[in-house]
């Protein structure tokens, strides 16, 4: 039985391909009006009904998305699928009058044992309900290791794919932890990948930019 472990934040970048060394340029003053976050689905081996959960902040500018069940794992103890979960989120986000919003960056956290020869894999997919444009990132962790994981990416401003104005278009995030023995005994050991924290869940904050709309 894998304990909950405390872990460190990190951060991946969400939406564009272009990484930006600083984030100082992004036009991130909230509108006056409160944003309304409703989770229309939660789908996944990762987020079991009931185990996700969402949150806006006071200042309009990040939302949290809360796990308490997501843990890949390999080895003693794994059933044949435990390798691979993932989480699809489907959230429609209500946008005060006269404003649209863009994801610039997410901040996770986790915690992952490895064994010597194991790998892992933190794996985000991010698009608009109708938007051809789908942006993805991934992270590749290695054994040994038996430590908190983080990564921290920004999007430039000329990276950000921004809600169309005036339109309700759902926003998809399907995340994903995946976990192999590779060279590693998975009669013997076990290998593992969580996004959880020491009560056990994980909050994953996505941080908003805004722009008034023409």
């Amino acid at each position: 039985m894998v304990r909950a472990l405390a872990v460190a934040g990190a951060a991946v970048s969400l939406l564009g391909g272009t990484i930006a060394q600083s984030s100082s340029a992004l036009p991130t003053t909230p509108p006056p009006d409160k944003i309304v976050i409703d989770v229309a689905t939660v789908n996944g081996s990762g987020c079991p009904a009931g185990t996700a959960a969402v949150a806006v902040a006071p200042d309009n500018t990040a939302f949290t998305v809360t796990y308490s069940n997501y843990l890949a794992q390999v080895g003693v103890g794994s059933k044949p699928t435990d390798f691979r979960k993932n989480c699809q989120l489907n959230l429609r986000v209500h946008v005060p009058q006269g404003f649209t919003y863009a994801i610039a960056s997410a901040d996770y956290r986790g915690f992952a044992h490895l064994e010597k020869g194991a790998k892992a894999v933190q794996r985000a997919n991010y698009y608009f309900q109708g938007s051809p444009q789908t942006d993805s990132l991934s992270h590749q962790f290695n054994g040994p290791y038996d430590d908190s994981w983080q990564a921290t990416d920004s999007v430039s401003v000329a990276a950000l794919v921004w809600a169309p104005c005036g339109e309700l278009r759902n926003f998809n995030i399907n995340t994903e932890l995946r976990v192999n023995a590779g060279t590693s005994n998975p009669a013997t050991t076990t290998s593992f990948m969580t996004m959880d924290s020491t009560d056990g869940d994980i909050n994953t904050v996505y941080h908003l930019a805004w722009k008034h709309c023409p």
